[in-house]
């Protein structure tokens, strides 16, 4: 049978049309996105523990027996059945929800393995859901390593394997672009072999050794992108004669404030910079709240001074709306003579037709918008300045591809997210690095607390008098284990509690990954204008939106967040003049999460949390911390992995040292590879 990895998912026995959908649902439209929806976890079968040593939070297995048969109650249509079991050290509760068939399948006096996440309920410990086995069942899984995959509605872990199994059944499928020579070097599974344990590991050091290989080509590739694009900016020259003007001297004389002295120090460059010989690209680092945006936006006054024009791209709509009227609002206090158009998704056909239409023609002069910015409609008059927020959201091949619009403007990315100044050269490797390092002299430090679920009532009743005083309240919601469907069920759940705990006449919504674009913008906006107090969420708000109203930040189930991602997670609060506070909540006791955590009370400088991250950081981690989310990678985290990122940044110099076109022989099959993932990215980018 022949079969290619571009091949439709339909091309697999067992796929047609309706369960092809279900699987593109999920981003895996074909047998290379398949192979490549690496399992986000592992269940291993791990010995029963005893009912009295068991934590909150953890996933376990207890051999036990029903102490009475189940019992089954009906509410609204759900069936709901409960039991206690006991293994003579403790008494649990278990409970499943549509399941009433068990009550023939499990007896009272039979010794059976419950195996699922522990919670807390009252004083007696109570486990959810939990998987059930026969005792010599559960011995013959002992050390096995079952994939857990990000899941959407309709499509379940077993479709994945019996498709994946398909595909790695042809052997002659994956052929190993890597030259053996650094595979060898870095010790490094050959390719077959790291898809295959990957998704099916032998053990544990199986799967590492396929991680470390699949991570590896992650930042390898990653880096021959920045590698390139730094070389086509190397050769050009700045074709924009940009002058300092008189307009930027004004706006700072004319702000209600004084920047810092490291925001005029970064200003001072890139002002520098914009009047150069060569094209600008620079990053503009700095924690949240530290002034970059004020930065950039001299940057595009500066520009439109000179007669040219200058885009931001953001990554959410409210943010780029917020932008654009922070910007307009700027231009008519001083009387500037330029005009400004928003470009969001959202926009209907209309009034993305007028935007074209200003742009196309100079009428506008600063452009601000989201990832619309780049769609092929869009065409510039004079693109000098193009400006992205939090890159890592739009990853390099967007940048690139904003950048192309034009010819060869200047560049600059603003970043908050807090990297190792070692990694930070490498991850950014075609851009020069500012950091702005001072927060602006009218911001209360955040007032910070770790504290354990024993605390629950207590944050509640604290969120209460916060909003009483007129603030808001930000909750991120525990994270689920299972797929996105059920974090949104579970962000829903939460927000049904909280609403019983707070007063009726508090408004309490939820945000997560799953709703529609506009329902997202509704919800942020509906909180940016007070309507909403508490504002239940996933990490979608993280890059969301500036509400200086909002003083509480209270993170559920800390400890399964990298320290860096929790530091960006609290910079959504203390942008107002009131004092900001933020609760970092575990669910899981013990002297290690609660020493990382402390990290977070002692410090509020994302530089040094982010040190402290990378040297905590150890192959325990790989799964059990939350995923940093940066810079999109699918495995990779730039903490965990910092060793491997140096090692593909050193052979990818290398490579190119030797091969700065890729074209000797031993190359090819790397470079058709590496284009290969160009054409798939920007295939993805739907444009």
């Amino acid at each position: 049978m022949g079969m290619d990895l571009d091949d439709s998912l339909d091309s697999l026995k067992g796929i047609g049309e309706k369960t092809k959908q279900t699987f593109q649902k999920a981003g895996i439209e074909n047998l290379r996105d398949l192979i490549t929806h690496y399992p986000r976890n592992y269940e291993s079968y791990d010995a029963p523990k005893q009912i009295n040593s068991l934590q909150e939070g953890e996933v376990a297995a207890v051999a036990a027996q029903l102490t009475a048969p189940l019992a089954t109650r009906y509410i609204r249509g759900l069936s709901i059945s409960t039991a206690l079991c006991s293994d003579g050290s403790d008494v649990m509760a278990v409970t499943w929800f549509n399941m009433p068939f068990l009550k023939n399948q499990i007896r009272s006096g039979v010794t059976y393995v419950f195996r699922g996440r522990i919670k807390a309920k009252g004083q007696r410990l109570l486990m959810e859901q939990p998987a059930v086995f026969q005792t010599e069942q559960y011995e013959g899984l002992a050390g096995v390593l079952r994939p857990v995959y990000s899941l959407v509605k309709g499509l379940t872990g077993q479709m994945i394997q019996k498709a994946v199994r398909q595909v790695l059944a042809q052997k002659s499928l994956l052929q190993d672009y890597l030259p053996e020579e650094f595979r060898t070097k870095y010790q490094l599974a050959e390719y077959n072999y790291a898809i295959e344990q990957i998704h099916f590991p032998k053990d544990y050091h199986a799967m590492l050794l396929a991680r470390k290989r699949l991570v590896f080509d992650e930042f390898f590739f990653f880096i021959l992108q920045l590698r390139s694009l730094k070389s086509v900016r190397e050769k050009s020259e700045n074709h924009f004669r940009i002058l300092p003007g008189i307009r930027t001297v004004q706006l700072l004389e004319h702000l209600p404030y004084t920047l810092t002295s490291a925001q005029m120090r970064v200003w001072k460059t890139i002002e520098k910079e914009l009047q150069g010989e060569s094209v600008m690209a620079r990053l503009i680092q700095g924690d949240v709240g530290s002034g970059k945006t004020i930065v950039s936006i001299l940057a595009l006054i500066m520009v439109a001074d000179s007669g040219y024009q200058g885009a931001l791209m953001v990554p959410t709509e409210v943010l780029a709306r917020q932008h654009y009227q922070s910007v307009c609002e700027l231009i008519e206090q001083n009387a500037f003579p330029f005009s400004t158009v928003l470009l969001t998704g959202s926009m209907t056909a209309k009034q993305k037709r007028e935007a074209y239409e200003k742009i196309s023609g100079g009428e506008a002069s600063i452009i601000i918008g989201t990832h619309a910015l780049i769609q092929e409609k869009v065409v510039y008059h004079s693109l000098a300045l193009v400006i992205t927020d939090e890159q890592h959201r739009f990853g390099v091949r967007q940048r690139e591809m904003l950048s192309l619009k034009g010819q060869m403007p200047h560049t600059i990315v603003m970043s908050a997210t807090p990297i190792p100044r070692t990694l930070a050269v490498i991850l950014y490797g075609d851009l020069d690095i500012s950091v702005i390092n001072e927060m602006p002299s009218n911001r209360l430090p955040i007032k910070n607390c770790v504290v354990n679920t024993g605390y629950r009532k207590k944050a509640y009743e604290f969120i209460r008098r916060q909003v009483e005083e007129g603030h808001q309240a930000y909750v991120i919601c525990p994270m689920v284990e299972e797929s996105e469907a059920v974090e949104a069920e579970n962000v829903v759940e939460y927000t049904e509690v909280l609403r019983g705990e707070l007063p009726g006449d508090i408004t309490v919504e939820y945000l997560h990954g799953k709703m529609k674009p506009s329902m997202k913008n509704e919800i942020m906006n509906r909180f940016l204008l007070n309507e909403i107090q508490v504002l239940v969420s996933t990490t979608v708000v993280e890059v969301g939106v500036n509400v200086p109203n909002a003083t509480v930040m209270m993170i559920e189930n800390a400890e399964r967040f990298g320290l860096a991602q929790l530091h960006q997670l609290r910079g959504r609060v203390g942008r107002g003049s009131a004092q900001s506070y933020c609760i970092f909540m575990h669910a899981m006791d013990g002297k290690q999460i609660q020493e990382r955590l402390d990290i977070l009370c002692k410090s509020n400088d994302g530089f040094e949390i982010a040190n402290k991250d990378m040297q905590l950081r150890g192959p325990g981690d790989l799964f059990g911390v939350r995923q940093s989310g940066m810079l999109d990678f699918t495995l990779a985290d730039i903490y965990t992995d910092a060793e491997i990122l140096q090692q593909a940044n050193e052979a990818a110099g290398e490579i190119l040292k030797k091969d700065p076109q890729l074209q000797l022989p031993e190359h090819q099959k790397l470079k058709a590879h590496f284009e290969l993932l160009i054409r798939h990215q920007t295939d993805h980018l739907n444009l």
